[in-house]
């Protein structure tokens, strides 16, 4: 079976990261890097390609995609994956030179960064590293010298210079070859640069900002103002940092669950290089939770395979028996292995990292035609219909205590979600809270639009996300409109709200249809009902919090900026401007006692 580009990119994201080409026997083909996954990756599916780029994309069964936090960790991993796959198509270096290093020495008086491709037996200085690629250990050097003024020159030129050179003039060194910084400062420098390089560039902007400040205090303003280039500079870098920045060891597991399908991603980190991750669908036979599933699945991988352990196991849940687990790995592997949650800094991106990847596969897996194409054709079978539906539609109602009630309409096709297709219907004139009425009104508005227009597109089946007074409600919709051709199929919450526990009620609240917690109907459904929920609390919770920055004080005749500033300001806020009495009111400089009782009459009825 060809490749489905079209059906593949509706679910590939828009975050940087690599791609792994793959043909029908899973070898990988090539492997890449993107700013924008989804822009690169489209690029190969349209307009004039060369030979070599044709015959790649004629072989493609599969692709695998690795999100990262930036371009850089992109590239670096780009490079691993290269360096441990060797895919027919791309560029591979035969020389195989051992990773770059960067070398500071404990020797010089005013030691330089220096770029070393191997590690010197003598115990002369520091090496940071190893890193995966020259391009960013130059980069990263070119940044440390620019941002703290660490010199570039070979120790010959500085031994012998009596003048500075164009590096001082143009503010990219500070001169220490004809004394202009005292060792100490520019040791306090070089250190600043080893941090950022070892991944502490937010304890060095701190520090940066602290010195900033008390020389500011201390009216050294060219001082101030060379330490506040630096932070910002500072700040610039920690979002491009790349990750071979510390030498932890570590596996990190990431579980996302969603109707019909979950996923296990295995992020590995090695020498603080991420290696890649790994994708794993395990079956859920005993419906575990998701962190008792995860205990489950770390055990297994490590215990039951024989793998190597790392020094630190990090998981997207807490697991349940965290402690007992911690023990059997350390004596499994005959060292200390810590096993975490709650973790901070660069584990915690490494965390949210996985997470993301996991959530991308899955929604790829779940959006998958074949998949797709199941749960349509189950769910014919369980309604008895002739042909699987076409279009299905579900409504949703969403509020906080009755305002800014939004009402959502979610599709999906054969192909998924049709998002051009979704609507939102801002619920007006109806008592606060009442989510019969609520739905009454989205229905109404909705199906009139279809019968007013020639070309609608009708649902063959309609999905409501309630109990039987909302299906019962619709039901009324449906005949007083005349609609007799669209299913109705409500969807109410099980006692315990537990996922695989619904209750279905088709067409009437007497007729329930019974499908299996693991049936890819209900799959589909629980999808579609999720879908719905999502989509309303997103349009409630915008259109709550535009009409809670607008102040309702704007819409009172009489009262304009000045005197609504007064009155924020004596009552000290909207809120209590609103709990005011008229007398309160009048007593506000500028309200007069007819404005005062307008006031009170507007915003209490």
């Amino acid at each position: 079976m060809s490749f489905d580009a079209k059906h593949f990119l509706k679910t590939v994201s828009e975050a940087p990261g690599v791609y792994r080409m793959q043909d029908d026997q899973g070898n990988v083909l090539y492997v890449g890097k993107a700013k924008r996954l989804k822009a690169r990756l489209a690029s190969y599916f349209r307009g004039a390609l060369n030979t070599k780029t044709q015959a790649l994309v004629a072989r493609i069964a599969d692709i695998q995609v690795t999100i990262t936090r930036s371009e850089t960790e992109a590239l670096l991993l780009e490079q691993t994956l290269i360096k441990e796959l060797r895919p027919p198509y791309n560029i591979l270096l035969r020389d195989d030179k051992s990773y770059p290093y960067v070398f500071a020495s404990d020797r010089h008086p005013y030691p330089a960064l220096e770029f070393k491709r191997a590690r010197s037996k003598r115990n002369d200085g520091r090496y940071l590293g190893p890193y995966t690629s020259s391009n960013a250990v130059r980069e990263s050097l070119a940044l440390m010298q620019k941002i703290f003024r660490i010199r570039n020159c070979e120790d010959t030129v500085f031994a012998h210079r009596t003048r500075p050179c164009l590096q001082y003039q143009i503010g990219r060194c500070s001169a220490p070859c004809v004394d202009y910084i005292s060792q100490e400062d520019y040791r306090r420098d070089l250190e600043h640069a080893v941090m950022c390089l070892e991944g502490k560039s937010e304890q060095v902007t701190n520090q940066l900002t602290a010195a900033m400040e008390a020389a500011s205090h201390a009216l050294d303003f060219e001082e101030a103002a060379r330490l506040r280039d630096q932070v910002q500079h500072l700040r610039r870098l920690q979002e491009r940092q790349v990750v071979d920045t510390d030498a932890s060891d570590a596996d990190i597991f990431a579980l996302a669950e969603r109707p019909g399908g979950l996923c296990v991603s295995v992020l590995t980190v090695r020498q603080g290089r991420m290696l890649g991750a790994r994708h794993h669908t395990p079956e859920n036979g005993l419906d575990l939770t998701p962190d008792e599933l995860l205990g489950e699945f770390v055990s297994q991988y490590y215990l039951g395979q024989g793998r190597e352990l790392p020094a630190e196991v990090i998981t997207s849940h807490a697991l349940p028996d965290n402690d007992i687990l911690q023990a059997a790995l350390s004596e499994h592997a005959g060292k200390r292995i810590r096993v975490a949650h709650q973790v901070r800094g660069y584990r915690a991106q490494w965390q949210q990292l996985a997470i993301t990847n996991a959530e991308q596969y899955l929604g790829t897996q779940l959006a998958n035609r074949s998949q797709l194409s199941k749960r349509f054709e189950t769910l014919r079978s369980a309604l008895g219909m002739e042909q699987p539906p076409h279009r299905l539609e579900c409504f949703d109602i969403s509020h906080s205590h009755g305002e800014a009630t939004v009402a959502s309409c979610v599709v999906f096709d054969q192909e998924g979600p049709v998002k051009s297709d979704y609507r939102r219907f801002n619920i007006e004139g109806v008592a606060a809270g009442d989510d019969y009425a609520a739905m009454r009104q989205a229905l109404t508005r909705r199906f009139k639009r279809l019968q007013q227009q020639e070309d609608g597109k009708r649902p063959d089946i309609l999905l409501i996300d309630g109990g039987k007074g909302q299906l019962n409600m619709a039901r009324e919709v449906l005949q007083e409109l005349g609609v007799t051709d669209v299913r109705l199929i409500g969807v109410a919450k099980g006692t315990t709200r537990k996922a695989g526990l619904e209750t279905l009620f088709l067409e009437t609240v007497d007729n329930t249809l019974s499908l299996e917690s693991g049936s890819p109907a209900l799959h589909l459904i629980q999808h579609i009902r999720d879908e719905a929920h999502r989509f309303a609390i997103t349009g409630h919770r915008q259109r709550r919090d535009k009409a809670r920055r607008t102040s309702t004080l704007q819409d009172i005749p009489g009262v304009g900026p000045k005197r609504r500033r007064e009155l924020l300001k004596f009552f000290g806020g909207l809120q209590g401007v609103r709990h005011a009495t008229r007398d309160e009111l009048a007593r506000v400089p500028g309200i007069s006692a007819s404005l005062a009782a307008s006031i009170h009459q507007a915003l209490h009825g």
